[in-house]
């Protein structure tokens, strides 16, 4: 059964996210890169510093800060793109992001092995006393470890060149809370807020990616014991589900609510920590409980 029109809970979430509804790849790409580059100069910076993963979102979000990089040349100064490449050991679609790469064109490359450092970290917990329920939840806690892990490495390259770490988050995983606190969800700048994750597809597309690339099955790849688990297997809904959902289509009753729940259980992830001086507090909304 499709829920028709769009209901109060549908038009909060899309306006709390930003979502876009006017959308011009050609324009987007212009509003973004410019964003990227007047963030440099603004703040002084002199690099923008972001993992490609062989994914769209990498993919488009290293365009736009290798465009910006470029362009702050015409304001008489030296900005360059760093592109990490930050595997768990050799990771199975590590031609993808070489050849990501290879479209971007970025200014340097740094690849940092996060094996070691994620292995011991897990070791250390273990031989802390630490214990898991099972294998998943342990093998689910290693990879928000590798998440924090590829952090560390962009911040430290973002401080050793006076950077800003570039994010990927976008209203489609925004709205699902589908990233790693404090992991893949920290970031200095997020080109990509407010875009579905088709209109994502679109401004590769725009780029000249080739459709394989822009259309690549959405994987987090966080997970050892599931390589390359597919996005919408973990979410339990499609993107595009939920990029309906954010454009105010109707959607299935059952992938709204599967939608709404993660909204709602998400929403410490989008915000800064509580303090006891909020008011109302920030991980309340007005959403009701149906």
């Amino acid at each position: 059964m499709l829920t028709t029109g769009i209901d109060p809970i549908q038009q909060e979430i899309m306006d709390a996210l930003k979502v876009l509804h006017a959308f011009n790849p050609s324009a987007e790409i212009v509003r973004r890169t410019t964003f990227l580059a007047d963030q440099l100069i603004e703040h002084d910076k002199h690099s923008l510093v972001l993992g490609i993963s062989g994914g769209v979102d990498s993919l488009v979000a290293g365009y736009l800060a290798q465009h910006a990089a470029e362009q702050t040349k015409g304001h008489g100064r030296q900005a360059d793109f760093i592109a990490l490449r930050l595997p768990y050991g050799i990771q199975s679609d590590e031609e993808a992001a070489q050849r990501a790469l290879k479209l971007i064109g970025p200014h340097r490359i740094l690849t940092i092995d996060i094996k070691p450092v994620a292995d011991a970290m897990l070791q250390q917990l273990r031989d802390a006393g630490l214990t898991f329920e099972n294998a998943y939840q342990e093998d689910f806690i290693l990879g928000n470890i590798k998440a924090r892990q590829r952090m560390i490495a962009h911040y430290s390259v973002a401080g050793a060149t006076n950077g800003l770490v570039v994010g990927t988050d976008h209203a489609a995983e925004a709205l699902m809370g589908f990233f790693t606190k404090f992991g893949d969800g920290a970031a200095d700048v997020t080109p990509l807020y407010g875009l579905n994750k088709h209109q994502v597809q679109q401004l590769a597309l725009a780029f000249g990616a080739p459709e394989d690339m822009a259309y690549k099955v959405p994987t987090a790849d966080l997970e050892t014991l599931a390589p390359g688990k597919p996005d919408e297997e973990a979410l339990g809904v499609s993107y595009e589900q939920i990029d309906d959902f954010l454009s105010g289509k109707p959607v299935d009753e059952q992938a709204r609510e599967r939608i709404v729940e993660r909204y709602r259980a998400t929403t410490h992830k989008r915000g800064l920590p509580n303090d006891p001086y909020m008011t109302p507090p920030r991980d309340r909304m007005s959403i009701p409980s149906s």
